[in-house]
């Protein structure tokens, strides 16, 4: 079916549509009331669009749509999908943080850790926190009166005695079978879920039903016991009682904008005090005559709360359409009814103001600020190296391998002169056998662009090279093969035997015109500080692929440990020698008595045998 063909047959309900490029990928995801009206407006020519719709348009090829029932229903979808597909022209949260939980684990010993990811795994959550302090009173609490485990060893009660935290009254010790029994652990977390879910004065109750049972059993130990427990839990009920008035649980938001940047920032209000601050901001927004601000606050307000904690009340600098559906989404997440304002005067509105104000002394300290010395940075470096393009995004390439075992890649993004440490790239080298670091770095350049291609992600203006004109030439070579020749390649050049430090720079193209490093120089400080973050990044992960090679080369000569007890193993001591000088019991916690002793076995036969 063509798209006009579509376009003619969509549907007059609320639903969400779908915008595809050339390749099938998402580029845009919207909600309408009316799909039929809505979709059919991206392709009216006369409309007036602005310049980041127009191209979007540009690059529709194709579309699909869904039904809902009402617009709520597409306001949840439409969020869903853009946070599942991060489509290259919505509007996107860069901030993943979300507040703190704790979760008890799914397992027949749990055990209480905080997390800021809810995932599916059977565990019971309980959150959030505000502020985050909380929720590490609330574990030091539930460790110290509850005494549920922190370890991550595998609970069979075999074990002859129990660590540091049992004698520091930590830990109820389930790993010793006379210490601590199934029912008595199960009735501590009994407890802990009952303090977690709120219900204190339950606990309370059971609480201190067991002190005056254990009393009148004439078990004053653990009457005193349960009689700590049930002051400890009345106490925290007096400090966890919830606000009753919505202006004590407000979330406050205000930004600031220039052109395309927006600095935005998010002020939590619990119990009448701010208690936590979120900064977000974007570089990439249309321009002054087509910025919508109660659009771009529609879009941002329904991700942020697709996930996070929703208050009683939500105020914001401008109204915006789709505020009272929001509004509806909201009330059901939170078992409440949320109101979202936009205070015209009054202290509310003050406090906008105050945000706003903060907002824009963190666009100051973002945009203007670290820029204006960052600029001149990377002004100088543009001179230096003659390059056509200001280097706002700069990569890096480095192979690492020893005798071609391990052939591995590392690259690293700067953007405005800043790591960008979400961006780094990590490659196991797959097609080169042997330490041929020429064929290595024209496969790590060419995997490299070709994913950020058909990806459709922003493209470097300038890439470093860790080696010289063998490499260069390599990495030059992928780049034409993928039509990217415009962009600048430069040979970071080692002196002999000194590899920390770099002697010339190399363009492609310009060989013959080495760049003579100058150590005193600000930009080549820059340039030496990116090839060595380049050279960690790939020499470290060499080096964790060398040791789990060596890890598991030697392990499985042990019969009877199992993959799960040897990665345990290496993540705790870190390498074979320290495994192989551990004693039983300094192996015992991390895999259990009877893989300790085969491990411990194995090792001291290959002592023997050296020592003949």
């Amino acid at each position: 079916m063509t798209l006009e063909e579509k376009l003619k047959n969509l549907p007059t309900a609320a639903g969400v549509y779908i915008h595809k490029n050339a390749d099938g990928k998402i580029i845009y995801i919207g909600k309408a009331k009316n799909l039929k009206n809505r979709v059919r407006q991206y392709f009216q020519l006369s409309r007036n669009m602005d310049a980041k719709t127009q191209r979007l348009v540009q690059r529709i090829t194709d579309f699909e749509f869904i039904v809902v029932d009402n617009e709520v229903e597409a306001l949840i979808l439409e969020s869903n999908l853009i946070k599942k597909h991060k489509p290259r022209y919505n509007i996107l949260l860069k901030d993943d943080k979300q507040y703190p939980h704790l979760k008890m684990t799914h397992e027949p010993f749990p055990k209480v850790v905080i997390t800021r990811k809810i995932l599916r795994d059977g565990a019971s959550y309980y959150g959030p926190f505000l502020p985050a302090s909380l929720a590490r009173k609330t574990l030091d609490l539930i460790n110290r009166a509850f005494q549920l485990r922190t370890c991550d060893i595998e609970i069979d009660g075999k074990l002859p005695r129990p660590c540091l935290e049992y004698h520091l009254k930590r830990c109820l010790a389930p790993c010793v079978k006379e210490l601590c029994k199934p029912d008595e652990y199960r009735e501590a977390v009994r407890d802990v879920k009952l303090l977690l879910e709120g219900k204190n004065k339950e606990l309370a109750s059971e609480l201190e039903q067991r002190m005056w049972q254990f009393a009148e059993n004439q078990n004053y130990e653990l009457a005193a016991k349960y009689r700590d427990l049930h002051k400890t839990v009345l106490a925290l009920a007096e400090q966890q009682k919830m606000a009753t008035t919505p202006d004590r649980d407000v979330d406050i938001i205000g930004f600031y904008r220039e052109k395309q940047r927006l600095a935005l920032q998010l002020f939590t209000m619990r119990e009448g005090k701010i208690v936590g601050r979120r900064e977000f901001f974007w570089e990439d927004l249309p321009e002054d005559d087509s910025f919508d601000a109660s659009e771009f606050l529609s879009e941002v307000l329904a991700q942020y709360y697709s996930t996070d904690y929703v208050p009683l009340e939500i105020h914001v600098p401008v109204d915006f359409e789709d505020r009272e559906t929001l509004e509806k989404v909201l009330t059901e997440r939170r078992g409440r009814k949320v109101r979202i304002l936009d205070p015209k005067r009054g202290k509310k509105a003050e406090m906008i103001l105050l945000v706003e104000t903060n907002a824009k002394i963190a666009f100051e300290r973002r945009f203007r600020v670290q820029t204006a010395d960052t600029e001149k940075l990377l002004g100088d470096l543009q001179e230096i190296l003659e390059l056509p393009y200001f280097p706002e995004r700069i990569e890096s390439f480095d192979i690492s391998n020893i005798s071609g075992a391990e052939n591995v890649a590392g690259i690293v993004v700067y953007e405005n002169g800043k790591p960008n440490r979400a961006e780094y790239r990590r490659f196991i080298i797959k097609t080169v056998e042997g330490a041929d670091d020429y064929a290595s770095m024209h496969e790590a350049v060419f995997r490299r662009y070709r994913r950020i291609l058909n990806e459709e992600k922003p493209l470097p203006n300038l890439i470093f090279i860790d080696g010289g004109k063998g490499q260069i030439s390599a990495a030059a070579r992928a780049m034409q093969s993928l039509d990217l020749e415009m962009i600048p390649i430069v040979g970071l050049v080692k002196p002999p035997r000194r590899h920390s430090e770099i002697s010339h720079l190399l363009r492609f193209g310009y060989e013959d015109k080495p760049i003579y490093f100058e150590n005193g120089v600000p930009a080549f400080r820059l340039i030496q500080q990116i090839r060595d973050e380049t050279h960690k990044t790939a020499i470290q992960y060499h080096r964790k692929r060398r040791e789990m090679r060596d890890f598991t080369s030697e392990l499985t000569a042990i019969e009877g440990v199992a993959e799960k007890r040897k990665m345990k193993l290496l993540r705790n001591f870190g390498s074979i020698e320290r495994i192989a000088k551990a004693s039983i019991e300094e192996l015992t916690p991390f895999v259990g008595a009877k893989t300790a002793q085969l491990v411990f076995d194995h090792f001291e036969r290959q002592r023997k045998l050296a020592n003949t």
